[in-house]
């Protein structure tokens, strides 16, 4: 089991390049001035999934493990750990002087609490789903027993997937979602502390001075200012009034960033966040039911033009729902490279005569967000030189969309989809048989189902062994590059933008929702 395990960490060392530049030696103390994005629902990522709750909350709370910018697993409150040679048990064993921010220690009870919570409320159900029981010998070890290997886990429980929270405070019979104390009063075990939360204002972090791991945080405080206009963002961070700017993703406002003297332009980390953008399809009701014109449609579409011209070259190409950062990803599959002779010839074969006006059917392509519109504007022209008509619906806000989507009144529509680290986690969800939910957003709204793809995420997320999950993987991708529930357009850019003074901004492959007690200002 050792063997397979350091096999999991060098595959996964091998998916990343990291980028490091050399540093100054750290410095204690300063307020460090971020901005972010939106106004997170609460602080308890135990209860809530997406990056909004998870950057702060990584922050509040601490995790049993942290990892790496290559893909390694390090001791956080798990000083370390193991896994049985069967796969069927893991074992954490906790550092020995941790204590949440009241005071009260952290103990193996709390992890239990913790996961009990994490596999009622959270949505990611797939992520402790195989794990059955948490036995705790003693105060300070934590054995989860497993129903099948799970190679999930180890991603699972470390950042703002796994926040260990105080049974002491949530173990008071409130609901765990709407427990007054995820937004006021928290009590958390990361490196700082809840001071303000002002929403669509701020939210205050100071140092937690009874921090677990000795020296840090290098802060003193944290300073999240909650700006939602990029350009905003841009004119703050040149003037130098925001030292530091996560998930920045604005092609125009990168690129003039890149110009600026004062600040650092960086893609490093975010490869399990792995965003990827796709144009998903119905493939149940009307038109689009039909795997050939899924197909033509995918023909029509010019991914290059789409990353050079659109996202001006910020965007990476992804080909399938995995994102190339991951070592699952099958670079062989089927990326429907554009060809309108080929998208028409299968129309025509298809039995999908034009008409008088030359358009052979119509059908429509809905948007739930403004930065995702062009996307979908793009399609009209460009469908319609393969006789599609295609009609832009526009949603008046984002729960209108995700309503519409998820009842599976749509035939197109643009989206935006995190992988969550490991396949398990955050692919499955999209073309799980058992996942097709009606009423629940990033489910399997296309309503795609095949047997064969159904037992190949069964076996990959069942076994340890790297070199089999990727063959697993590889098969699973051919088949869906074949059948198309989706068209991936790109990789999301996520960048990093952060003022020259700032030292060891945050580069995991979590991104800006890691730990950032390492992060400092020089002088």
């Amino acid at each position: 089991m050792k063997r397979k395990l350091s096999l999991i960490v060098t595959a996964l060392a091998m998916a990343v390049t990291s980028h490091l530049g050399f540093a100054s030696e750290p410095t204690a103390g300063g307020t460090m001035v971020m901005a972010i994005q939106n106004t997170p629902r609460h602080l308890n990522p135990a209860v809530q999934s997406g990056t909004a709750t998870g950057v702060p909350g990584s922050q509040l709370f601490a995790a049993p493990l942290r990892y790496d910018e290559g893909w390694n697993p390090q001791p956080y409150l798990a000083e370390s750990w193991s896994v049985s040679d069967d796969g069927l048990s893991v074992t954490l064993n906790l550092v020995k002087n941790a204590t949440f921010h009241d005071g009260h220690p952290i103990t193996s009870a709390d992890i239990v609490f913790s996961i009990d919570t994490v596999k009622a409320n959270h949505p990611f159900k797939t992520m402790f789903a195989p794990v059955e029981t948490v036995d705790t010998p003693d105060e300070h070890t934590a054995i989860l027993r497993l129903s099948q290997p799970h190679p999930a886990l180890m991603l699972a429980m470390s950042s703002q997937l796994l926040p260990i929270i105080p049974k002491h405070v949530y173990g008071d019979g409130q609901d765990p979602k709407s427990h007054p104390q995820n937004s006021e009063n928290v009590v958390g075990s990361g490196p700082f502390k809840l001071a303000e939360f002002k929403r669509d204002q701020h939210i205050i972090l100071e140092k937690n001075e009874n921090y677990f791991m000795e020296g840090l945080p290098y802060l003193d405080k944290l300073v999240m200012r909650i700006i939602k206009d990029p350009s905003a963002r841009t004119i703050a961070l040149e003037s130098g009034e925001v030292m530091l700017s996560i998930f920045e993703e604005t092609p125009r406002d990168l690129a003039r960033m890149k110009k600026s003297d004062g600040l650092n332009v960086s893609s490093d980390g975010y490869s399990a966040i792995g965003s990827v953008v796709w144009l998903a399809f119905n493939t149940q009701n009307g038109k689009t039911a039909d795997k050939q014109v899924r197909q033509a449609i995918s023909y029509a579409i010019d991914r290059n033009f789409i990353i050079n011209a659109l996202m001006l070259g910020t965007a990476a190409e992804a080909k399938t729902g995995i994102h190339p950062g991951s070592p699952f990803y099958d670079e062989t599959a089927n990326g429907y490279d554009i060809d309108l002779d080929k998208a028409n010839l299968i129309l025509d074969d298809a039995g999908y005569a034009r008409d008088s006006d030359g358009m052979r059917f119509g059908l429509t392509i809905d948007y739930g967000w403004a930065e995702i519109k062009q996307f979908a504007e793009y399609m009209k022209p460009q469908l319609k030189k393969i006789g599609i008509d295609v009609t832009v619906r526009a949603s008046a806000d984002f729960p209108s969309w995700a309503k519409r989507i998820s009842n599976h009144d749509f035939d197109m529509t643009m989206d935006n989809v995190f992988n969550w680290g490991d396949p398990v986690i955050g692919v499955h969800r999209t073309y799980s048989s058992e996942n097709i939910k009606k009423g629940v957003i990033w489910s399997n709204t296309q309503q795609y189902a095949n047997a064969r793809v159904d037992e190949l995420m069964q076996l990959a997320g069942s076994t340890y062994d790297v070199e089999e999950r990727q063959k697993y993987y590889a098969e699973f991708q051919q088949i869906l590059a074949d059948e198309l529930p989706l068209y991936t357009l790109f990789a999301a850019p996520y960048h990093t933008v952060s003022n020259k003074k700032v030292g060891n901004p945050p580069k995991s492959i979590w991104g800006g929702s890691s730990p950032m007690d390492k992060m400092y200002l020089s002088e």
